[in-house]
């Protein structure tokens, strides 16, 4: 079964202490066995999620990792890497589109490790037909997110929320508050010893299958 190990959490903390390039270089090794590890877990987590969720069976760990080399451009960070690995699995085609579409993603940064999914500050047409999806259909919207299988790992749903009602909505609208939202996250926190346990991989197959109807009310708004 496919594991993260301690070596790969010892390299990102040491990342984490030495952010430069010439340490980057000297270690490019470590690196590499890390990054090779996190792709075969990537996978075989591919594979666990397609069992529930086919749309994203299309998928290779290289289409959905995210590259450790930081933007700085318009940072005042100038630290050349990340910090983790992450990787975003979605139904989208491109991974230029991964931010269309409601996925599955992975963190992993030690002491910082989480399991999300959801619509991250959705754009234009997107979010408008998330609002009006959830206007049309308020109560199955609701009862997923009450669903004991949600609740379990997630809590609440998470993310950024207008001041005042949305355009075309009035403020009294029965479900203002959920069509304020501008994000629609849900974000489940794994500590280090849990992450680099054995069923870690099925922890995340179970995570993810919980968050499945919250991804398909979100995707289904534009299919």
């Amino acid at each position: 079964m496919a594991t993260i190990s301690k070596g790969t959490f010892d390299f990102l903390k040491e990342l984490k202490a030495k952010n430069d390039r010439e340490w980057f270089t000297a270690n490019k090794t470590k690196y590499e066995k890390a990054k090779a590890e996190f792709e075969v877990f990537i996978d075989a987590l591919i594979a666990r999620i397609a069992r529930f969720d086919p749309n994203i069976a299309h998928h290779k760990a290289k289409d959905c990792i995210f590259r450790i080399y930081r933007d700085v451009r318009f940072s005042q960070d100038k630290s050349p890497y990340k910090v983790h690995f992450g990787a975003h699995v979605s139904p989208a085609v491109k991974k230029s589109d991964i931010h269309s579409r409601a996925g599955y993603y992975i963190h992993l940064e030690p002491g910082g490790s989480f399991l999300a999914g959801g619509a991250y500050l959705p754009q234009g047409d997107w979010l408008k037909a998330i609002r009006q999806e959830i206007a049309y259909n308020p109560e199955e919207f609701k009862g997923i997110l009450k669903a004991p299988s949600f609740k379990k790992y997630f809590k609440e749903m998470e993310g950024e929320q207008l001041k005042t009602a949305p355009r075309d909505y009035p403020k009294d609208h029965p479900e203002i508050e959920l069509l304020k939202y501008k994000s629609f996250l849900a974000s489940h926190y794994c500590d280090d010893k849990h992450v680099l346990s054995t069923d870690f991989l099925d922890h995340c197959e179970k995570v993810f299958e919980a968050l499945y109807p919250f991804d398909h009310f979100l995707n289904k708004s534009t299919d």
